[in-house]
């Protein structure tokens, strides 16, 4: 999904995540839809190991195991691990991005950290800084910026919730974290400075129970399927009407499952 769209995006991505979903987070410029000013204002960050060649296999290849962060250019978030998992490559029994626990207990989340603000604030910043999340740019390192000061907050998310917070200086130097989190069930973590920067998640699996981490997300996804069924329906060939909507149902069915799994609110 394109995290350029804004932070309505990343909220949709929760939801989705908070169902067990596994799939990886990217970014782009959707030029010129969206923008037509230039591309590369959205941007996807892929690392590649040591010794791999830089090219397009290998990137894209990247991007599917979700080793990358994606964001607007401004801020990083390097090496993002949790515990001796990397995000992106093999962890617990060789699948990628999983760290596997017998029990609840606490990790440890560690990323190296870098963001670039002016030095001071200009009419020109605060503007961006003051522009509705909806209005262009979506996402921006001054939007982030702490009241008067040249911080940036970055927070660590577990299922969607804000569980770490620790301010930086966005002065562009690179700064590494290291922050304890407690996992009491199946859980994804990542890491943000939202809006300008978001890293793809780690899968934290408890006693090989699955995500089941919020009934509102798994309602959330019921509703978003029938709402994009009631949009797409009048645009599919009469023909293909069925099989889509037998598709839309069987999408539908399995959010209701995980609804049927999932306790807590």
């Amino acid at each position: 999904s394109s995290q350029i769209a804004g932070v309505s995006t990343a909220e949709m991505k929760s939801h989705t995540l908070n169902c067990g979903m596994t799939s990886r987070i990217s970014g782009e410029t959707d030029f010129p839809c969206i923008y037509g000013d230039r591309v590369g204002l959205g941007r996807i960050y892929v690392s590649l190991p040591e010794g791999v060649p830089l090219d397009f296999d290998s990137w894209a290849e990247g991007v599917r195991n979700g080793r990358s962060y994606c964001g607007d250019g401004l801020s990083h978030l390097f090496d993002f691990r949790v515990n001796d998992v990397a995000v992106g490559a093999p962890g617990s029994d060789g699948e990628i991005s999983r760290l596997d626990l017998d029990e609840p207990q606490t990790v440890e989340v560690a990323v190296d950290v870098a963001a670039m603000l002016e030095t001071e604030i200009t009419d020109a910043t605060e503007r961006i800084r003051s522009a509705r999340l909806d209005a262009k740019p979506y996402w921006h390192i001054e939007r982030c910026r702490i009241g008067d000061t040249r911080t940036v907050p970055v927070e660590v998310i577990v299922n969607g919730e804000v569980v770490a917070r620790h301010e930086i200086e966005a002065d562009g130097t690179t700064q590494p974290l290291s922050i304890p989190v407690e996992i009491t069930q199946s859980s994804w973590v990542a890491v943000r400075i939202l809006p300008s920067c978001h890293t793809n998640p780690v899968f934290v699996i408890v006693d090989d129970a699955p995500i089941r981490a919020s009934r509102r997300s798994a309602q959330w996804c019921i509703d978003a399927v029938d709402t994009c069924w009631a949009s797409k329906e009048g645009q599919i060939r009469e023909e293909e009407r069925a099989d889509a909507e037998t598709a839309y149902q069987e999408a539908k069915a399995i959010y209701e499952a995980v609804l049927e799994e999932t306790a807590g609110e």
